[in-house]
C-alpha cells in the first residue's frame, strides 16, 4: 500500500469523526478505515455517550438503541456520503450503520462501538488506517 492510500483512509476516517460528533455531539475515541476495492467499513470506536451505554442493559433498550442509530444514520449520510467521494472519487451506492454490543445480541453496548459500510460505485486501491477519533 503507498503513502496516499494510507492519506485517503486517515481522511475518511477524519471525515468520519466529524460527521459523528456533528450529528450525535459525541466524538469518537478511535477509529478504523478499511478500504477495499468497493468497500469502505468505517469502525467508530466508543462512539456511544455514557448515557447510551448505560441504556444497553436491557434487550429491549438495546433495539432501540439500534434503531435509533440506523435512523439518525440513513436520515443524515447524505453529506457523509459526499465526503466520501470527494476523498475517493467515487459515489457511494449504498451504506449502513449498525451499533455493535460486543459479540452477543443481548449484550450490553460495554464497547460503544458504531460500524459504517458504504458501498463505491467503483474499485479504489487497498488501504487502511487506525487513528484518534480527534481531528
Amino acid at each position: 500500500m503507498d503513502n496516499s492510500n494510507s492519506i485517503m483512509a486517515q481522511q475518511l476516517g477524519q471525515a468520519a469523526c466529524a460527521f459523528e460528533l456533528q450529528r450525535t455531539g459525541h466524538a469518537p475515541k478511535s477509529v478504523t478505515v478499511v478500504l477495499n476495492e468497493e468497500t469502505l467499513v468505517i469502525t467508530l470506536h466508543g462512539a456511544l455517550s455514557p448515557a447510551e451505554k448505560a441504556l444497553g442493559n436491557s434487550p429491549e433498550a438495546t433495539a432501540q438503541m439500534r434503531e435509533y442509530h440506523r435512523r439518525l444514520f440513513d436520515s443524515s449520510a447524505e453529506s457523509l456520503w459526499q465526503e466520501i467521494k470527494k476523498i475517493t472519487g467515487m459515489e457511494v451506492r449504498e451504506g449502513t450503520a449498525e451499533v455493535q454490543t460486543n459479540g452477543s445480541v443481548m449484550k450490553t453496548f460495554a464497547t460503544g462501538t458504531v460500524v459504517q459500510v458504504f458501498q463505491l460505485a467503483g474499485s479504489v486501491p487497498a488501504a487502511t488506517w487506525s487513528g484518534s477519533g480527534a481531528s
